[in-house]
Order: C-alpha cells, then structure tokens, then sequence
C-alpha cells in the first residue's frame, strides 16, 4: 500500500471479490447516511427559513393582532401579539430565547447558512464516497469479466 498525503492508496485491483463486496457495502451504509443527513438538514434549514419569513410578517403594528400559534406540526391555538418589538425564539432541546425581531432574524439567517454550509460538506463527501463506491463496481465487474473469460477457455479447452 503506497501512502498519498498522509492517507493510504489501496489498490483493488489486488483485492478478492469478497473484500471488494465487503468495501461496497460500507460504502453503501455510509453513502445511505449522508443522503438522511441531507435531508434531516435540508428539513431544517427549510424550518430556519420559515421562520425567518415569519418574522417578516411581526412589527410594531401588529401588537394586538390575532394570530395562530403552532404547538406542534399540526396543532394551532389562537392567541394574541403581545409585543411586536420582541419574540421568543426556540434554540433547540427545550431552550428558548428572547430577542427583538432583527437579532432573531439575524439568528435564522446565520442557522441558514451554517446549515447550508455543512450540506455542502456532506454532499461533498457523498460525492467522493459515490467515486470510490463506482471504482469499487468497476474492478468488481473487471473481476467478473476475467472469471468468465477463464470459464470460457476451461470449457474451450474440455
């Protein structure tokens, strides 16, 4: 195994079907991962940026108004704005914060991006794991290819 800035290169053309087989299906479970992490952080930043164009809609004038104020994804009481200046925002696991509606506006923005950044990384990372998974399949299917070409000549030669 020959070493390339700081990570070992393996050739698999030196490898068995079996380890080819086994090196696959990692590259599978962990390609599967960064799909359901793409889409757990593709539902939340869709969340961030909800709730970033509702604050579009709190301002001063809208002290007093009647509102819907989601309990769950499907819950809604009515309820009232009690102050257009400031609004409590949830931070995740059970915190919440008060900030007045630009600092909160900033804060989803910023999450935005945070979370946009990190599904690059992921979809980054899925891209490299999918070319070795491909390079995997093709010495796999090079592999095949000679065994039944070997086939071939056995039963050429019977």
């Amino acid at each position: 195994m020959a070493t390339k800035e700081g990570m070992e290169v393996l050739d698999l053309t030196k490898l068995g079907i079996q380890q080819l087989t086994q090196i696959k299906q990692q590259l599978d479970q962990e390609l599967s991962v960064f799909n359901d992490s793409l889409t757990t952080l593709k539902m939340a930043q869709g969340k961030f940026r909800d709730s970033n164009e509702s604050l579009e809609k709190i301002t001063p004038s809208t002290e007093g108004k009647s509102i819907m104020v989601p309990l769950t994804g499907s819950m809604y009481i009515p309820g009232r704005i009690a102050d257009g200046k400031t609004v409590i925002i949830d931070i995740g696991t059970g915190y919440y914060i008060q900030k007045d509606v630009d600092g909160a506006k900033d804060y989803f923005k910023r999450k935005v991006t945070f979370v946009t950044e990190q599904m690059e990384k992921i979809s980054t990372m899925g891209l490299e794991k999918n070319k070795l998974r491909e390079a995997v399949m093709d010495v796999m299917e090079m592999h095949a290819q000679a065994q039944l070409s070997a086939q071939k000549q056995q039963a050429s030669k019977s």
